[in-house]
């Protein structure tokens, strides 16, 4: 793209920019010559043309002007831009030619059929309004007279070159109008058939321009881009515009920068596009087409920056108003201006302005996609005035013209879905967005590009799973939730890809919370955090605090100015989770930006207020800050005084202060002023069952609160699921109550459980998420049914749902039932760790029996004493329950008769002793419980059992004990002997094992001082080698007199004689393995070796050669002259240290031999002793001699074959 530069001027102008070739043949004035009269002539002003030209027809019809005037006449009026009275004056002039030869209008027509094709170009695409068809001069109807006037020409003469050229671009024309058909396959860049044919078309008629020209042609070049452009070979045109430029740098009407721009762009270089844009509009200013391109550049990186930046706004403003508003200056009916200008007016609510813009660019573009914008373009001013039956015409339009059904225009199908949302027809919303997002077989549609129809789509499911939630009938919506969870987590990931530059959706983010609100509330808060995220990002610079940097006092005080319904949600999904902590400062936090609120509007927040401050006081209740939550309630009916859920609260925590006066009767005067609440009920309910739950009445239908729930169910509410519940639990209480001896007593129970599960089962249709429904049906399977292993898998899905200690405690019945002991400990201890369940003795007792039961399996002493501890601490809560009591001195028995049972090597005296005094606790223990008034067992049972333990065990215990004591006595030094021998065997082992230790130790330190030898002597040879290279180079640099400079000795041999070849050294071969390999050679060098002494040869009857070295120079300092010393006596190298130097010199030296080689003087070769050098030198060792036969002449030729090598280097 670049331009050539030529003497000074850029393109071959003048002022250094091209200036367009059009019309510039056409002079100024033209001289019509007067028939008859050769000195006359009449002048004629092509400057000011007349405004009609039938004058200028008549005189030259009357003059008989030849077709050159008639040609540039019409030619000056298309200059103007009159293309008009251009065509009806070659029309005139065609008709006052027809007695000529035909040849001679030849030109005429070709002439009128190009300005047939301008006026296509600018004529408009459909009927105007108000115009007859038949009457209206379209594209299609120009393009029909330009057929008709190149189907002439072609009949005159077809080879005529500008033919070709003509029917090209008649063929672009045409395929520029061909509709789109279904026929070009569901490719988004697939071209229909028909037009494909056109363009080859026209590709063969612009190569047989090309031809014909002998490719000097250049607008053929660019028309064939041009069709290589609309087939999608980009590469192919961006080549053939680039070819343009290089061979015409100067070419500028039409310029091919901007097909090289249009190319780049297509080719996904948008930036180098931008570079061919503005180089061409720097040539042409007032250039229309790369105004409007460079405008559509800067919209498109506007749309790659968050709208809410400067940035953004700086790259808007500079779109529309430096690149767009100048097109249309320039051409107010450019179509892909008009389009441009057009969205700009839609997205600010200028309609008036949208409809004649759209209605431009439809009729006079002669591309598909833009009228596709404009058809796009109506349909939204439409849509926006709520004229549904024309924007659903026009969005079918704008879709049909870029392909419609497989391929089409995505925004205009989106279009048509949005207006089915509208008339709510969801089901054909769905299925177009769903044909949208599907993958078809040829071409897919990726997901990905398709946000908005993602979005729209998962938010239609995601409201009938809204809507499915609040309707009397629920119907099973679960395949719904799925897809749309899983369309708006598609959304939410597009965010995160920062190609697509998608902001963040508030909206989806609000969706996916509710979805998840059920099953993944911990999902749920996430996304409403991220929505509290994007909030407090919108919040003013100004209204930051100035005063901390801390991050969450920041976010705390930020908080007020966001929405209070967020924050009150997000502190009920913390609440939800146990962060009641948390909880609180969420509501209190909405709280604040409710009075935020009402300072900055005028609605009436009360009832906003209300609820936040209700949630607030039970956030109170869950942190046990009792006072502080009467407080809110207590305001609240200040306000509100009928508001009954606070009513309700309250009661309860009187009933739970003051259970025996002020509770009772608050919650007696809540019932029977709101005896038809269903929550008042509840509670009223709830407080029956604690009044009675110490004697319940021997009859279930005498229980009081048995009789308030069914009252409930029968007149109030039957579908009332906490009633449904409570008359579960009470018929599971009274099965468990019933006699169990005989068979009818055992059906009676089962009976019993049976109903309760049918009021489980009630529950469980109408809200099949009720855990506590689950868990009494799960409960009544294993009293009744024995059916621990469903019971199981029905309570593990009630832990997660609900957190409460009693369900842990069902979970550790169950694995103590199923035997599974370790789990049923650890879910007892789990219910024992729960707020407020640390003392709980139930479960302490639990805890002992299960401990007491995995002793009895494992045999272990241990699991019994931590069995009887567990007892006593129960006993310890609650010491007037005998039944704890009772389970003491059962589990004192248990050890007693466990360590009994134990052999004399398993057991000690001690054990045996507490375990007597243990077994007298509990005697006296079960004397006590036997004498009470309302024994847990039957008291001969108890009476019994203590005789048992009084008679017999404490015997049994007394013989044990002295039996024990005995065999200790004996076996005390046997024990003594084994226990000193098992000390000692002990500290055997530890001594090995420490020697093992101090060995290892000792091994280590051993290694490790030989590294630290190892680099020590590497550093040393490392400083000996780097002391060495010094010295070496210092060596070879030397004074220069001259300059006084320090540089490179020269050296430089004896001449040879005539002839003689120079000695060759081998080059040196540079070692590809590192410092290793030269270290491995410097250690071979100091190897020593084979030594021989090189003789002199005899001479051959091609060269000659002297024995002695003649000294080229005799300023040869010492260094020089004692090294050709030690080379006259054949000295080796190898034997002084500095042999590698002689070599790096002799490199020098050779060279400069080399040099004299031109003086033509006889020279004489120095021989020496080669040595095997490290880098440079070449070894002659006794192989070479042995390789060479009778030596002298094979010795000759080496030299010859070193001394040429010598000269290449």
């Amino acid at each position: 793209m670049a331009a050539a530069l030529h003497n000074g001027h850029l393109n071959g102008a003048s002022n250094g920019v091209p200036k367009s070739k059009r019309f510039s043949d056409i002079p100024a004035t033209i001289d019509i010559p007067v028939q008859d009269q050769e000195d006359e002539a009449v002048e004629i002003d092509l400057e000011e043309l007349a405004e009609d030209p039938t004058e200028l027809c008549t005189l030259f019809e009357m003059e008989r002007a030849a077709r050159t005037y008639w040609m540039t006449v019409a030619l000056a009026y298309a200059k103007r831009r009159r293309i008009d009275f251009a065509i009806e004056i070659l029309l005139r002039g065609s008709n006052a030619m027809q007695a000529n030869n035909p040849r001679e209008k030849l030109s005429i027509v070709s002439c009128l059929c190009w300005l047939y094709l301008w006026k296509s170009r600018e004529a408009p695409r459909v009927t105007p309004d108000g115009v007859l068809v038949s009457e209206a001069k379209t594209k299609e109807y120009y393009l029909q007279l330009a057929t008709s006037s190149l189907n002439e020409a072609s009949r005159i003469n077809p080879a005529f070159p500008p033919l070709f050229l003509a029917r090209g671009v008649l063929y672009l024309l045409k395929a520029s109008l061909q509709a789109p058909s279904k026929a070009a396959g569901p490719a988004p860049n697939a071209v229909d058939p028909d037009k494909a044919d056109q363009l080859r078309s026209a590709i063969k008629s612009f190569d047989d321009a090309i031809k014909v020209s002998q490719g000097k042609n250049m607008l053929a070049v660019m028309g064939r881009s041009r069709a290589q452009y609309s087939l999608g070979k980009y590469q192919d045109a961006l080549a053939g515009y680039q070819d343009v430029l290089n061979r015409m740098p100067d070419m500028v009407d039409p310029d091919p920068r901007i097909g090289i721009g249009c190319c780049f762009w297509q080719l996904g270089y948008k930036d180098d596009a931008k570079v061919a844009w503005e180089r061409a509009l720097e040539i042409g200013p007032e250039s229309k087409i790369p105004n409007i391109l460079l405008g559509l550049y800067y919209l498109d990186a506007s749309g790659h920056v968050p709208s809410n930046t400067p940035e953004f706004i700086r790259l808007y403003k500079k779109a529309m108003t430096e690149y767009t508003q100048k097109s249309f200056k320039l051409d107010k009916n450019l179509p892909l201006t008009c389009a441009t200008f057009a969205n700009y007016f839609l997205s600010t609510k200028k309609m008036a302005n949208v409809d004649a813009l759209a209605h431009k660019a439809i009729q006079y573009t002669d591309v598909n996609a833009i009228a596709s914008d404009g058809w796009y373009l109506l349909a939204r001013k439409e849509h926006y005035d709520g004229d549904m039956e024309r924007a659903n015409d026009y969005y079918r339009r704008a879709d049909d013209a870029r392909g419609g059904t497989e391929r089409g225009y995505l925004p205009a199908k989106f279009g048509v879905a949005q207006l089915s949302v509208l008339k709510n027809d969801l089901g054909e919303a769905k299925l177009r967005l769903e044909k949208m997002l599907q993958q078809s077989t040829q071409q897919p549609i990726q997901q990905s590009k398709n946000y908005e129809a993602m979005v729209l789509l998962g938010t239609i499911y995601a409201e009938e799973v809204f809507a499915n939630q609040d309707a009397a009938v629920k119907e099973d919506k679960g395949n719904e939730a799925k897809k749309a969870v899983q369309l708006l987590e598609g959304a939410r990931m597009s965010w995160k890809d920062p190609k697509k530059n998608l902001a963040p959706d508030a909206a989806v983010l609000l969706n996916l919370a509710r979805l998840y609100e059920a099953e993944f509330p911990d999902k749920a808060l996430q996304c409403l955090q991220q929505v509290e995220q994007l909030e407090l990002e919108q919040v003013p610079q100004s209204e930051r605090p100035t005063s901390t940097t801390d991050e969450d006092q920041i976010r705390a005080a930020l908080r007020k100015f966001l929405p209070p319904q967020l924050l009150n949600n997000i502190g009920c999904f913390h609440s939800q989770a146990g962060n009641h902590e948390l909880a609180s400062e969420m509501f209190e936090a909405a709280l604040s930006a409710c009075i935020q609120i009402s300072k900055d509007d005028d609605e009436d927040g009360d009832a906003l207020v209300t609820s936040i401050s209700f949630n607030l006081g039970r956030s109170y209740e869950s942190r046990n800050m009792s006072d502080k939550a009467a407080e809110i309630y207590e305001r609240l009916l200040q306000r509100h005084d009928d508001y009954t859920d606070a009513r309700a609260r309250l009661a309860y925590i009187k009933l739970r202060k003051n259970p025996n006066k002020e509770g009772p009767d608050a919650v007696s005067k809540l019932f029977q002023e709101n005896p038809n609440d269903m929550e008042v009920r509840s509670l009223y309910g709830w407080f029956l069952g604690r009044v009675s739950a110490q004697k319940r009445p021997a009859v279930i239908t005498d229980d009081p609160e048995y009789r308030h729930h069914k009252k409930t169910l029968q007149n109030y509410d039957k579908h009332d699921r906490y009633a449904l519940v409570a008359m579960g639990n009470m018929h599971l209480l009274s099965a468990r109550e019933m006699r169990r001896e005989s068979d009818s007593d055992k059906q009676k129970r089962s009976v019993a459980y049976g109903k309760a599960v049918e009021f489980f089962d009630k529950a469980l249709q109408l809200d099949p998420k009720n855990a506590y429904a689950a868990q009494g049906a799960a409960i009544a399977l294993v009293e009744d049914k024995k059916d621990y292993r469903n019971a199981l898998q029905i309570f593990i899905k009630v832990r997660e749902t609900i957190k409460d200690a009693h369900v842990y405690v069902n979970l550790g019945h169950i694995y103590a039932e199923l035997r599974q002991f370790t789990k049923a400990i650890e879910s007892y201890e789990i219910a024992l760790s729960k707020e407020g369940k640390g003392n709980d003795a139930s479960i302490l007792s639990c805890l002992g029996r299960t401990w007491l039961n995995k002793g009895r399996a494992d045999k272990s002493l241990d699991a019994y004493n931590t069995a009887l501890d567990y007892a006593k601490k129960a006993l310890a809560v609650a010491p007037d329950q005998l039944h704890f009591k009772f389970n003491v001195a059962f589990v004192q028995i248990q050890v007693a008769t466990f360590i009994h049972g134990r052999g004399e090597t398993e057991r000690s005296a001690a054990q045996l002793q507490e375990a007597a005094d243990g077994l007298e606790t509990a005697i006296k223990a079960l004397d006590e419980i036997a004498g009470a008034n309302h024994p847990p067992y039957p008291k001969h049972d108890i009476e019994q059992r203590a005789n048992m333990a009084r008679n017999t065990q404490r015997k049994q215990l007394e013989r044990a004990l002295a039996s024990q004591k005995e065999y200790e006595d004996k076996n005390k030094e046997k024990l003594a002997a084994a226990l000193e021998h098992r000390q000692a065997e002990l500290r055997r082992r530890e001594d090995e094992r420490r020697k093992v230790e101090e060995k290892e130790k000792e091994r280590q330190e051993k290694i490790r001082k030989e590294r630290e030898e190892i680099a020590a002597r590497d550093r040393e040879v490392a400083a000996k080698r780097a002391e060495e290279e010094r010295a070496r180079v210092e060596a070879e640099l030397t004074t220069d007199s001259e300059t006084g400079e320090r540089v490179k000795r020269k050296r430089k041999t004896a001449p040879r004689g005539d002839g003689e070849p120079k000695e060759r050294r081998p080059r040196k071969k540079k070692s590809t393995k590192g410092e290793v390999e030269d270290d491995e050679e410097e250690e071979e060098e100091r190897r020593p070796r084979k030594k021989q002494r090189l003789t002199s040869k005899k001479e051959s009857t091609k060269y000659k050669s002297a024995e002695i070295v003649v000294d080229s120079d005799d300023d040869d300092d010492e260094l020089e002259r004692a090294e050709r010393a030690l080379e006259r006596n054949s000295t080796p190298l190898s034997e002084i240290d500095e042999g590698d130097d002689g070599a790096d010199r002799m490199d020098v030296d050779n060279g400069g031999a080399g040099a004299g080689d031109d003086d033509g003087d006889e020279e004489t070769v120095t021989r020496r002793q080669p040595a095997k050098r490290a880098r440079r030198g070449r070894i002659v060792d006794e192989s070479d001699e042995d390789d060479g036969g009778d030596g002298g002449e094979k010795g000759k030729d080496m030299s010859m074959v070193d001394a040429d090598d010598d000269d290449d280097e």
